[in-house]
């Protein structure tokens, strides 16, 4: 009944785990979606419009409502953190001073949950990279269980997390790109902590708060406070853990 895919695209691998389902064809159009995205967003690519956009070349034609969708909660993100979560202050791999990956891989599993939740299926796990959605619950009948991974060894994980779908999960830290989080205001790479998880509803958000408290450091904890239903925990190069009071429900 279930299916299971993994799609090498965005510079990761993306995992498809849909438990009550063996709908290959709803894998298909996940796996297109995921293409789509990074045609349109990579900034690794020459001609997407995205680098397009951070060279100043896009054409009205080019920004689509998709596009635009993306740039006015970049925005927003950019006024809600003081600057701290900015897409148009950051060095992309274009050469141009435009990345807005650290929402847009969120936002496209985020979407991708919209269409799996649309057809009916209800127990799934979506995993971009650490970006994970869930949904209902695993092949088991269980809740999910989320593992955080050790920032200092890879065999062994540091924080384990559960719960019933919907949830969202999303990690953000130096062990798998090293230190490559740039706090825009001052344009240097971020390394106070080892990594910053966020649960939440929304992937999207989840991601995109995870890589706003990272840059902040420990002050992020109190600026995620502000943010309804979602919680995080981050964990210190000392192996200090410390969350927001509400994480200890999915640990």
């Amino acid at each position: 009944m279930s299916v299971h895919h993994v799609e090498a695209v965005m510079g990761t691998s993306i995992s498809i785990d849909l438990v009550d389902t063996h709908d290959r064809a709803l894998v298909d159009r996940l796996v297109e979606w995921f293409h789509h995205v990074d045609e349109v967003f990579s900034p690794y690519k020459e001609t997407s419009p995205i680098t397009r956009i951070g060279r100043g070349e896009a054409t009205d034609e080019e920004l689509t409502d998709e596009i635009l969708e993306v740039l006015e909660r970049c925005d927003e993100l950019a006024d809600d953190s003081d600057g701290v979560f900015d897409v148009w202050n950051l060095p992309s791999p274009n050469g141009t001073r435009f990345d807005p990956c650290g929402y847009v891989k969120g936002w496209s599993v985020q979407r991708a949950a919209e269409m799996v939740a649309a057809e009916g299926v209800r127990d799934f796990c979506l995993n971009a990279g650490g970006d994970v959605v869930l949904s209902g619950r695993n092949r088991e009948g269980e809740e999910w269980r989320v593992g955080v991974r050790h920032p200092h060894d890879a065999q062994h994980v540091a924080l384990v997390l559960h719960g019933e779908g919907p949830l969202a999960v999303a990690t953000s830290g130096t062990y798998e790109r090293g230190a490559h989080i740039v706090d825009p205001r001052r344009g240097e790479a971020v390394t106070e902590l080892a990594s910053v998880t966020v649960v939440g509803p929304s992937i999207a958000e989840a991601d995109a708060y995870a890589t706003t408290v990272f840059a902040m450091g420990l002050d992020g904890l109190e600026w995620l406070a502000r943010h309804e239903g979602y919680e995080a925990a981050v964990i210190t190069h000392d192996m200090r853990l410390l969350a927001t009071p509400g994480m200890a429900a999915y640990r």
